[in-house]
């Protein structure tokens, strides 16, 4: 296919995902029945997400611009797909990025989010003229020339083996900080309220640490947080925070909580579900220094890095920490 063959088939996907038709409502509902975690309120964010950000055609096109995909010679190669299934669709852009760059994706997904993933993926399959393999699905990733894994910490190791002999971007577990003055307004905490809770916090771009300045006033900020107050009433969210409020109350370790999440001081970056940790800086400029220089943060909300309310909602031009995919794609045709 055509660069521009392709990028016209993501944007009848997109067009796709937006629309009411019977089987994908079916699928979205099976999504949530599958697995809990994923709410319809959040289904909806990470289609609508998708479908407006990665497959918008002037978003496309300017990407295929910026890599020269047009001219570039492309001789196609099988590329393996891990998806992590932590967040409804997590993952997609990679499956974006080999299509656009003219590879084929042969396509592992993760157990917690099968009927999106498959369901878009069939349909894609629907749509390619011929028999062209450009979507295929796989329990296990065999024969590829390259491989794209995303997934636990835990993980990693094993990828890191197995995928070693190979070209290969293996991602580690990364996660998102913000860093608050003190001076934000409410509609900014209101919005990192959402970088915190969206998804449950179960995303690599969520915010799971704080730093604020000394004496802190953090009632503003746990009042912002009751945006969300409505994740007690989910039962896997209150078993946390009723887990890791017994373990604060039995170890006699001071917290906070507006009753539906707790707020604790710990120097560790990555949270519990239903728990954010928080740290004091005397020096920001020093704290920013060194935040830029960690490779398991993914993002840094706030000081003029990415806006309160938009961790989660990153463009198609954006890769992941430390990997340009669209770089190592190309580069596979050489």
């Amino acid at each position: 296919m055509q660069l521009q063959d392709r990028i016209a088939l993501l944007v009848r996907l997109g067009e796709y995902m937006q629309g009411r038709e019977e089987a994908w409502q079916s699928a979205k509902h099976k999504a949530f029945t599958e697995n809990n975690w994923f709410i319809p309120e959040f289904i909806e964010t990470a289609i609508r997400h998708i479908s407006t950000a990665f497959l918008e055609e002037k978003a496309l096109k300017n990407l295929a611009q910026t890599y020269q995909l047009e001219i570039q010679p492309v001789t196609a190669k099988k590329v393996g797909i891990v998806l992590p299934g932590t967040t409804p669709l997590a993952g997609f852009h990679d499956i974006v990025s080999v299509f656009l760059a003219g590879h084929y994706s042969l396509i592992k997904t993760s157990s917690r989010d099968e009927a999106l993933l498959k369901h878009l993926i069939y349909k894609l399959q629907e749509w390619l003229p011929g028999d062209l393999p450009y979507f295929n699905l796989a329990p296990m990733l065999k024969g590829c020339d390259a491989y794209i894994a995303t997934n636990s910490k835990e993980s990693t190791t094993s990828f890191d083996q197995y995928f070693s002999k190979y070209q290969s971007i293996i991602r580690r577990n990364t996660t998102s900080v913000a860093v608050l003055t003190g001076q934000e307004t409410t509609e900014e905490l209101e919005k990192l309220a959402d970088d915190i809770h969206l998804y449950f916090g179960l995303g690599s771009r969520n915010v799971t640490k704080l730093y604020v300045p000394e004496n802190y006033d953090f009632v503003p900020l746990l009042n912002a947080f009751k945006k969300y107050e409505y994740f007690s009433n989910h039962h896997k969210f209150k078993n946390n925070y009723d887990y890791n409020l017994s373990i604060q109350i039995l170890n006699n370790r001071f917290y906070m909580t507006n009753g539906s999440i707790l707020l604790t001081e710990n120097p560790a970056r990555f949270s519990p579900i239903s728990q954010v940790y928080y740290e004091f800086y005397s020096n920001v400029n020093s704290l920013i220094s060194q935040l830029e220089k960690r490779d398991e943060i993914e993002g840094i909300v706030g000081l003029q890095h990415i806006p309160f309310g938009e961790s989660n909602f990153p463009s198609l031009a954006t890769f992941e920490k430390g990997t340009n995919t669209l770089t190592f794609l190309n580069n596979l045709s050489l």
